[in-house]
């Protein structure tokens, strides 16, 4: 006589069950080559290698084959920098920067970014600088952000390259040079940075330091895009709203935007709600488009606040 199966016990259940609970537990996990790397990481730290320690706490950051602890991650590049480890008092400053894992401390970070600098850690130079362009946390000087870009871009730090293109776009502690700006966001973007592919992008819809290329120019604005930058999601929607170089398509122009503000973009904010106010390639929805509105002024877009206040 066959046997009876239990009701709710297939056969099998028992079985994924158990793989189920070894996954969970990390059995099957900790057989893989990274997580085995990332345990011997942990141990050299551990025992004072104070590099093991910055790049446990990059993994630690990104969730790689380890549970994502931003609060660990701070200790890592804490005892990392200690150790005189410069990229680790970088990721550290970052860290007080956007306040993960630590409580935001825009007194701190500055300090940070410096010692990574000094130490030769390039991307320390371009967080610094962008402190100076902006005037956050430090004095506002033009002069001293150009040439920490210069010297991290000088260091292959592409990020630095693509900030100080744009210093050249607005002649902005440097003469402007639309040429150079150009040559600058080519370098930043070949080497994966948003701002570049979007700065170049924008130089080459305009035509403005090279030839106009509407074609390079949607092209940059999507790559910048497909990375979740949304400075590239918002171009590209401009681009489909205007029909510049391209058919104008107001439903794809509505999805970009939308994509751009849910990445806190002011302005794509702004122009979603014109286009929920116009029943432009959505459904018409007044009220949507207030939300938007005031979304956008709080982020920062200045157009956008008298409506608000009119509303």
């Amino acid at each position: 006589m066959p046997r009876r199966i239990p009701p709710g016990r297939a056969p099998g259940q028992r079985a994924s069950r158990i793989l189920l609970a070894a996954l969970a537990a990390g059995w099957l996990g900790g057989c893989h080559p990274e997580n085995r790397a990332a345990k011997e990481l942990r141990a050299e730290c551990q025992a004072g290698a104070a590099e093991a320690c910055y790049r446990f706490g990059d993994r630690l950051l990104k969730g790689e084959y380890v549970l994502r602890d931003a609060a660990g991650a701070a200790r890592m590049f804490e005892r990392a920098c200690d150790g005189s480890v410069s990229a680790g008092c970088a990721g550290l400053g970052l860290l007080y920067q956007q306040g993960r894992g630590v409580e935001r401390d825009s007194t701190r970070a500055p300090g940070l970014f410096r010692q990574a600098c000094d130490g030769g850690a390039m991307e320390g130079c371009t967080r610094l600088g962008e402190l100076h362009r902006l005037g956050a946390g430090v004095v506002k000087d033009a002069n001293r952000a150009a040439a920490l870009f210069q010297r991290a871009c000088d260091g292959e730090q592409m990020q630095g390259c693509a900030e100080l293109g744009r210093l050249y776009t607005e002649g902005s502690g440097v003469e402007r040079d639309l040429e150079r700006a150009a040559a600058l966001f080519r370098q930043g973007c070949d080497g994966d940075s948003p701002l570049g592919c979007v700065g170049l992008g924008k130089l080459a819809a305009d035509g403005a330091g090279m030839e106009r290329n509407d074609s390079l120019a949607t092209a940059l604005f999507t790559k910048a895009c497909e990375g979740h930058d949304p400075s590239g999601c918002f171009e590209l929607g401009l681009l489909n709203e205007t029909g510049h170089g391209m058919a104008e398509n107001f439903q794809q122009a509505a999805r970009l935007y939308r994509e751009a503000c849910d990445g806190n973009h002011a302005e794509a904010c702004y122009n979603l709600a014109g286009m929920y106010e116009r029943g432009a390639g959505v459904y018409r929805q007044p009220n949507r488009a207030v939300q938007l509105t005031q979304r956008a002024c709080q982020l920062g877009y200045a157009d956008a606040c008298p409506r608000v206040k009119g509303t």
